[in-house]
């Protein structure tokens, strides 16, 4: 008798991961479990899972060649759990997986979050120009509040080094850009260098979500961001490289609309002064030296990109638009130089 279930989607076995629900979390799942890949991710794979009673949310690494320390699914799930009692907006875990015989590679388990993830500027346009420009704002809000979160307090008082952080992450990119390299890269090199010669003093640590921008959270018909995602990155460190991600993606995706999500280029979405001047009054910090995180944020997305178009060419990747993840590099690279400039 043949078998028309659908096929399991790449990197997910279903029937391993039903066999281990069972196990751990006995009652949870009701039915036969079906998935799909969620779109919009680059890195870390993300599925739908149902049931046809729940929904839940699957996280995993990705295909192929992984960078060293990158893809870490228990520090995700660490730093939701603790923040999810806080009342900080994050799915709320259900199931840490570190066994890679589940499904091959470690994974955990969270609860779905309905909301929206805006990645386009005309759906985000249709809310109109007062609720985009609000929305726009609270963004900037909810970053202040997760700078706000004491550390120690939420459980996370180990969760990076925060001395000598920018240094230290400078170096840590460097490295993930050398074992990524497959091509010449004109710039790149310039651009690190500049970064190494002009850091600046960082302001008291805090919890950094390390890729915080629009299409990482979701938003709920309120228009309140319902929760944050994808904490791959998340650290103990300078909360002035968040700022400077949120910066670098408004502006760039003013400037490049396609593969880089457009949200941004919806009227009413605030400025990046707006932006930058509700950060500062939010969270009483000094904006001054801005330029110089938004040139590394700059570097930081020029060597994932180029880490993912290196796993695109060694067949590592699963989705569509892994095409066109290379010739994003250069504009990186040249907004980086750009931003230094103004540092």
């Amino acid at each position: 008798m043949s078998d028309d279930r659908p096929a399991d989607p790449p990197g997910l076995d279903l029937a391993g991961v039903r066999a281990h629900l069972d196990a751990e979390l006995p009652g949870l799942v009701r039915g036969p479990l079906t998935a799909r890949l969620l779109e919009g991710g680059r890195s870390n794979l993300t599925y739908l899972i149902e049931d046809g009673h729940s929904r839940w949310v699957l996280r995993r690494p990705p295909l192929g060649h992984v960078l060293a320390t990158a893809h870490d699914m228990a520090r995700e799930h660490r730093v939701q759990s603790a923040l999810h009692p806080t009342g900080f907006p994050v799915p709320r875990p259900l199931l840490l997986v570190e066994d890679p015989a589940v499904t091959g590679a470690p994974c955990y388990l969270m609860e779905y979050v309905e909301g929206t993830p805006h990645r386009d500027a005309a759906a985000l346009a249709a809310l109109g120009e007062p609720r985009v420009h609000a929305l726009g704002l609270h963004l900037t809000e909810t970053l202040v509040r997760l700078h706000a979160i004491d550390p120690a307090a939420a459980g996370l008082a180990d969760f990076g080094r925060p001395e000598g952080f920018l240094e230290r992450q400078l170096r840590r990119w460097s490295k993930q850009l050398d074992a990524s390299r497959s091509r010449e890269l004109p710039g790149l090199d310039e651009l690190r260098e500049r970064l190494a010669e002009s850091l600046p003093t960082s302001p008291t640590p805090t919890l950094v979500h390390g890729d915080y921008r629009l299409d990482n959270v979701l938003v709920g018909p309120d228009d309140r961001i319902q929760a944050v995602l994808d904490w791959e990155m998340s650290t103990l460190g300078d909360p002035l490289t968040d700022l400077g991600l949120l910066v670098m993606y408004t502006e760039l995706a003013r400037q490049y609309d396609g593969i880089l999500p457009g949200a941004a280029l919806a009227p009413g979405f605030p400025t990046t002064a707006e932006l930058v001047a509700h950060y500062a009054k939010g969270s009483g910090r000094d904006v001054a030296a801005l330029g110089w995180y938004v040139g590394f944020a700059s570097f930081k997305l020029a060597v994932v990109l180029e880490g993912i178009h290196y796993r695109y060419g060694q067949g590592g990747t699963v989705g569509a638009g892994f095409d066109r993840v290379g010739e994003l590099v250069p504009l990186f690279v040249r907004f980086g130089l750009t931003s230094l400039k103004e540092h």
